[in-house]
């Protein structure tokens, strides 16, 4: 095929003859036949090579598209593949960490469990296993022999304890008896054994102070080594639910009263570590299902009928403790009835000891009301035993007590009543302590420790304890931070709570803290009836000391006193003997400040039975020591005041008159 571009120019026709116009015309017309030829084949054959291309090229796109579907699909599957084990791996992941804080947690709750079970060896435990041989000896089980050789080897094995295991006490009794033969003999303790025959126990029932010194004296004799437990009535009104493993012992036990026997329930279980019997009559059910504890016509015949019982349950049980503790007028009977019915019951080692927190008369009744509980009347009424002193004709139950009791133990029923209790002032009981002197021990009125402890008290930013003492520097400073005192935990504060100021010899006061401020002290003093015209004499003075080392705080704010207690390093007292409602120098001594007295009375010593033993007991720890004495061995040996501190710490005033009590018993 020519291309047109060969053909020549068309030349101008008007230059031309005709013919040669015949053959241009010619010519023109096979030209354009030629070029119509030569489109017609070029577009065919265009429209050929094109079809052929577009075939070709479409099947190529069509494979194109179907390899590229099939990679999309198949990289779909991959990603959904991938997508999955990607979820796979974070639930795994998930499981891994939730069974890892599952693991976290059972270490943290098994840790938690092995104190409770530690805590529970020390004290629930114990109780746990006595009590449950008591049932069995009650149940006839075992013998009194073998029940009182199976308490022995419970006692000895103490420190070893955690070793039985506890799923069997979940059993009957023949299971734990089983288990209990196979108890090595290891770990033996050496404290004495003492229950307490009484009508109240902190927080079971609580109407007076006897319930919480019960608690607390109990609490802290078993820190002591000693076994303590503690029988009760069972009244209608008891918050069993402080009751830890309340149980009822399967089988009745029964007790005279009133010329017969009458079957009583009997219940145990273990409060604040200690072990408790409740004892239900079963025939006098009213006795116990009141409203209140005390203050019935009849309250005479229901603790004779409670002391009854109660011996007649140690008795059948086969316990042998060391000390019987009764307590007031109430259970004060079970003085004569022990020596006169049950020593010869296997009880001959057991001694009696009474706490008399308080001398009334309701304890006067006619002599014939002994024989209720199996007395006898004529060998009692008498002078030297029951016969009170200043009415013939009727039996003084609490003297009782006193006459047939190994020791006493003479405290105050409330603070306020701590200067009142000297013989001399109880005219219808002083010929009988007189003649029974050498059996008194005088003990000051115990604190309330659910209030007042450091190692436990709200009211303070830090708590301590003897064996701990770094709290008591962070109460320093915030003591220091509230009163807007320079803040040093090096600084010595001296502190001074006052519930008046009339005993004070302000002079001798302020001349105190005039010379004290040369010795970089602190002073903080709380009066608490707002005396204006002293306290203004106290802030002139506060005026006059460089530094605003001296605070002066008003009014009754228990937090700050708390504070001030904790936050001191020694509490300045008008004097041992004075102001027992505050109880300063105990609290003092239980907050790690020493008792230093600011009107020493060297001569009234002794006056007081009860205030001489405080005297006695902070004399031998911090000697008479005056504050200036004080300030400076604080300067000189801080490591030997700390020692005294934390010796001061540790000692239990109250606890420690009663256990002098029951060694001098056991001498006996």
């Amino acid at each position: 095929m020519q291309s047109v571009a060969n053909f020549p120019l068309i030349p101008n026709l008007s230059l031309l003859g005709s013919s040669s116009k015949v053959q241009l015309v010619n010519l023109e017309h096979r030209k354009a036949h030629a070029l119509h030829c030569l489109r017609s084949e070029g577009k065919e054959e265009f429209e050929t090579s094109s079809q052929e291309k577009l075939g070709v090229s479409s099947v190529v796109k069509e494979d194109k598209h179907k390899d590229i579907w099939s990679l999309f699909r198949e990289a779909q599957q991959n990603i959904l593949y991938l997508n999955k084990q990607r979820l796979a791996a974070v639930e795994e992941l998930e499981k891994l960490k939730n069974e890892k804080d599952e693991l976290l947690e059972r270490i943290d709750q098994l840790e938690e469990e092995s104190q409770i079970v530690i805590k529970k060896d020390k004290s629930s435990l114990l109780w746990e296993l006595l009590l449950r041989i008591d049932s069995m000896v009650i149940n006839g089980l075992i013998g009194i022999k073998e029940g009182s050789s199976m308490r022995q080897l419970v006692r000895e094995h103490e420190g070893n304890i955690s070793e039985f295991p506890l799923d069997v006490l979940q059993q009957g009794d023949a299971k734990v008896l089983a288990e209990l033969r196979q108890f090595p003999n290891k770990g033996k303790r050496n404290g004495l054994h003492v229950i307490h025959i009484c009508t109240e126990m902190d927080p079971l029932v609580s109407v007076g102070p006897l319930a919480s010194y019960i608690t607390g004296l109990s609490c802290a004799l078993q820190r002591k080594g000693y076994l303590v437990e503690v029988i009760l009535p069972k009244y209608s009104t008891l918050d069993l639910d402080e009751v830890e493993g309340l149980r009822e012992i399967e089988a009745d036990a029964y007790s005279y009263f009133n010329g017969q026997l009458h079957a009583n329930r009997i219940w145990n279980g273990v409060v604040s570590g200690i072990g408790v019997t409740l004892i239900q009559p079963l025939y006098y059910v009213s006795m116990f299902s009141r409203d209140k504890v005390y203050g019935y016509p009849d309250d005479v015949d229901r603790f004779a009928y409670f002391s009854r019982a109660s011996l007649d349950y140690i008795a059948k049980s086969g316990k042998q403790p060391d000390v019987l503790h009764i307590h007031n007028w109430q259970t004060a009977i079970v003085g004569p009835l022990f020596w006169d019915v049950f020593v010869n019951q296997g009880l001959e080692g057991t001694r009696i000891l009474l706490t008399c927190q308080g001398f009334d008369s309701k304890c006067l009744v006619p002599p014939e009301k002994l024989e209720l509980c199996g007395l006898d009347p004529a060998s009692l009424h008498r002078d030297d035993r029951l016969q009170d002193n200043t009415n013939p004709h009727v039996v003084n139950i609490l003297k009782g007590g006193i006459v047939y009791s190994n020791k006493v133990v003479i405290m105050s029923s409330s603070p306020s009543e701590g200067r009142t209790l000297h013989h001399k002032s109880i005219p219808c009981l002083e010929t009988t302590l007189s003649v029974h002197k050498e059996k008194l021990f005088y003990a000051p009125f115990g604190l309330d420790n659910s209030i007042w402890d450091p190692s436990i008290d709200v009211y303070l930013p830090e708590n301590y304890s003897a064996e701990d003492l770094r709290g008591k520097s962070i109460c320093k400073v915030e003591l220091q931070r509230q009163l807007g005192l320079v803040e040093d935990a090096s600084t010595t504060i001296v502190g001074c709570i006052f519930s008046e100021i009339s005993g004070v010899d302000l002079e001798s006061l302020k001349s105190l803290v005039r010379n004290a401020k040369k010795k970089h002290v602190q002073f903080v003093i709380m009066i608490m009836n707002e005396d204006q015209m002293i306290i203004k004499e106290l802030e002139r003075t506060r005026d006059e000391i460089e530094g605003g080392n001296l605070k002066v705080v008003t009014g009754n704010n228990e937090a700050v006193s708390h504070l001030i207690f904790a936050g001191s390093d020694i509490i300045l007292c008008l004097n041992f003997f004075q102001d027992p409602l505050l109880q300063v120098p105990l609290k003092a001594l239980k907050y790690g400040a020493a008792p230093i007295e600011l009107n020493p009375q060297t001569g009234h010593v002794g006056t007081h039975e009860q205030e001489a033993t405080t005297a006695n007991f902070i004399n031998s720890l911090f000697g008479r020591m005056s504050l200036d004495q004080a300030l400076d061995l604080i300067k000189k040996d801080g490591s030997l005041w700390e020692l005294k501190i934390m010796e001061a710490m540790a000692k239990d005033l109250c606890c420690d008159v009663h256990v002098s009590a029951y060694t001098s018993i056991k001498n006996l």
